[in-house]
């Protein structure tokens, strides 16, 4: 198991951070490296363990499935459409720092296979550009709410 680890302060507070992550099925909405992405049952009102939204990076089409919430902390979701043997979770956590917010997220890469170290080390790499566009996105359109 290899993790990438970032955090970031933005100017807002948890609740208005929560917002937008907590409108699952909009990520398209913030993030500069998702293409489309909308929830698999637009029906529900409320997000919850389970909730599924599809997403689309470029040619890959992605399901991401919560596994935990807990309003207004912390948000995680499994992300499903990687080879059999790799599993990818997001988890992301806010936390009130002054008049601010840290915003970390966490995104755990397992393989399992006889090249695991090269896989998750790959992979990993790959993903920290990931990750640090999705912080920067929801940074901007958080602090761009609140100007």
């Amino acid at each position: 198991m290899a993790e990438i680890h970032r955090t970031q302060t933005v100017a807002a507070d948890p609740q208005a951070i929560w917002a937008v992550l907590a409108d699952f099925g909009a990520i398209s909405a913030w993030a500069a490296n998702v293409d489309h992405s909308c929830l698999l049952s637009p029906a529900e009102q409320t997000i919850g363990v389970g909730t599924t939204r599809r997403v689309q990076v470029g040619r890959n089409t992605l399901l991401e499935r919560i596994t935990e919430i807990a309003s207004p902390t912390s948000l995680a979701y499994d992300v499903e459409g990687f080879p059999r043997r790799l599993t990818v979770n997001n988890r992301w956590t806010l936390t009130p720092v002054n008049n601010a917010t840290a915003v970390t997220l966490i995104s755990t890469v397992t393989f399992t296979g006889p090249l695991r170290r090269v896989v998750e080390g790959v992979v990993t790499r790959v993903s920290a550009n990931q990750v640090d566009t999705m912080l920067a996105g929801i940074a901007k359109r958080v602090e761009s709410q609140h100007v």
